[in-house]
């Protein structure tokens, strides 16, 4: 896969958003639509249910070269391989973590190939992303910055946020939360050069076309 710094396209296999289609299927359309990184996202499933996903996924992305992101699941990412794992405040932080390095040091029993798996940190304000920078984080995810179903209840922290990581962020970032092709002009005037896209890509009747245009308009910013 390309280096993080240069992915700016994160789309995503949500369950929630798979309207009858195979996920594998999704994965696919994605990967031809040019996403550079894929998370798998089933907020309603078991992790055995999840650990099956990913198996079927996981194939697709790699032979796309495209980054796999699991969800939350950190054994599951490592027991499939994927590239990534990405975890919010109260999985990492509220669970105790301090460094990401802690979750990077592989067991005995493991490969060590697991120590390469890198690790993304959802954040929802400044101080939350200096934190988590300060963490060791690979990338942080910048959101909701527009009100979305994917985070029912929660209020966007704006373009003001973005405003923020552009000035401030040295680590990749990625602006999160109910960005579409209508209000991306918005989000990339703000400063942001990577994005993650759920609901304007999956709703849509032709997956890989949408994801095809918006990373058109990213590469265009540049």
């Amino acid at each position: 896969m390309k280096p993080l710094a240069d992915c700016k396209l994160y789309a995503f296999v949500d369950t929630a958003f798979l309207h009858g289609r195979a996920p594998e299927a999704v994965a696919r359309m994605l990967c031809e639509g040019g996403a550079d990184l894929i998370q798998l996202r089933a907020k309603n499933s078991s992790a055995d249910e999840i650990r099956r996903l990913a198996k079927k996924i996981f194939p697709v992305t790699q032979r796309a070269g495209v980054g796999l992101v699991i969800n939350d699941h950190l054994e599951i990412a490592r027991a499939v391989g994927a590239e990534f794992c990405h975890l919010g405040q109260e999985d990492f932080f509220d669970a105790g973590h301090t460094q990401v390095s802690e979750l990077r040091t592989p067991q005995p029993a493991r490969d060590l190939s697991e120590s390469a798996l890198r690790i993304g940190l959802s954040t929802h304000a400044p101080e939350q992303a200096e934190r988590a920078v300060a963490a060791g984080a690979d990338y942080i995810a910048i959101g909701p910055v527009f009100a979305t179903g994917t985070k029912p209840g929660v209020k966007p922290v704006t373009l003001e946020y973005v405003r923020w990581a552009t000035a401030n962020l040295k680590v990749s970032w990625f602006a999160i939360g109910g960005i579409n092709l209508q209000n991306l002009d918005e989000v990339l005037a703000a400063g942001a050069r990577r994005v993650c896209v759920v609901s304007a890509i999956l709703n849509s009747p032709d997956v890989a076309r949408a994801c095809g245009e918006f990373k058109r308009r990213l590469e265009e910013a540049g």
